[in-house]
C-alpha cells in the first residue's frame, strides 16, 4: 500500500474518531445540563406541591437480600423525603426479573422497616432500566410529578428521560458518601447517557407495561 493512500486512511480514522467523540462528549454535556436545572436540595423540594409520588431508583441487592451501600443511601433520602412530606407516596423502582434477585421487595422493606405504611409504598418490578422506570412511573403508576432520588451522577439522566417523556420531574441526590469504583461509573455513565438521549427521542415501549395501578392508591397492591 501507498504511503499516500496510508495517510489518507488514517486521516479519515482520525477524523471519524475526533467527531464520534466531539458527538459523545456534546451530547453528554447536553444531558447533563438539562438534568442539572431540576436537581433540588431536600429543602426545596420538600416546598413543591402537588407531588405525586417519591421515585426511588434500585440498585444493587447483595446476595443476603441486603441492600448495597448506593442502595442503602437512595433508600435513606426517599424515606427522608416522604417524612418531610414531599410526597405521600414512594414508588420503589427496580430489577426483578428473576425470581431469585428481587430488588424492590428489599426496597419495600427497609420503608416498612423505617416506618413507613406498607400502602403508601408501591414496588414497580419491571423496573429494568432508568428508562423503563421513568416511563411506568408515568404510563403504568399514573404519575405526572416526581422527585426521583439517585446519586448525583445518575440523577442527571433520570431527569433528562423524564422531561423528554413529559413529566414533570425534579430530583434529590442521595450522595450521603463517596462510593468505590466511582471513577468506572462515571465513564460509564457518558455512553449511558448518549444512549438514553437516543432512547428518549424514539421512545421504545418498556419491556412489561400491564395494567394500570394509580399510585394514589393503596401499594400493598403490588406485593409479591
Amino acid at each position: 500500500m501507498k504511503r499516500k493512500t496510508v495517510r489518507l486512511l488514517l486521516t479519515a480514522v482520525g477524523c471519524i474518531v475526533a467527531v464520534t467523540a466531539v458527538a459523545v462528549f456534546g451530547i453528554n454535556a447536553h444531558v447533563k445540563a438539562v438534568g442539572a436545572k431540576r436537581i433540588l436540595t431536600p429543602e426545596e423540594a420538600a416546598a413543591l406541591d402537588d407531588v405525586d409520588c417519591v421515585v426511588v431508583l434500585g440498585c444493587l441487592v447483595r446476595e443476603d437480600g441486603t441492600p448495597s451501600a448506593m442502595l442503602r443511601d437512595r433508600l435513606r433520602r426517599g424515606v427522608a423525603l416522604y417524612e418531610e412530606g414531599v410526597a405521600q407516596k414512594i414508588l420503589m423502582s427496580g430489577d426483578h426479573g428473576r425470581e431469585e434477585y428481587n430488588e424492590v421487595e428489599t426496597m419495600k422493606a427497609y420503608a416498612v422497616e423505617a416506618g413507613v405504611p406498607s400502602a403508601d409504598v408501591f414496588m414497580d418490578h419491571a423496573g429494568f432500566s432508568t428508562y423503563e422506570s421513568m416511563y411506568r412511573a408515568r404510563d403504568v403508576f399514573g404519575a405526572k410529578k416526581i422527585v426521583v432520588v439517585t446519586q448525583e451522577y445518575h440523577l442527571y439522566r433520570a431527569l433528562y428521560i423524564a422531561e423528554r417523556l413529559g413529566l414533570e420531574a425534579y430530583g434529590v441526590a442521595s450522595d450521603y458518601e463517596t462510593y468505590y469504583g466511582q471513577v468506572k461509573r462515571d465513564a460509564r455513565e457518558v455512553l449511558a447517557r448518549v444512549k438514553d438521549y437516543f432512547t428518549s427521542r424514539f421512545q421504545p415501549a418498556p419491556t412489561y407495561l400491564g395494567e394500570a395501578i394509580p399510585v394514589s392508591g393503596n401499594g400493598d397492591v403490588t406485593n409479591d
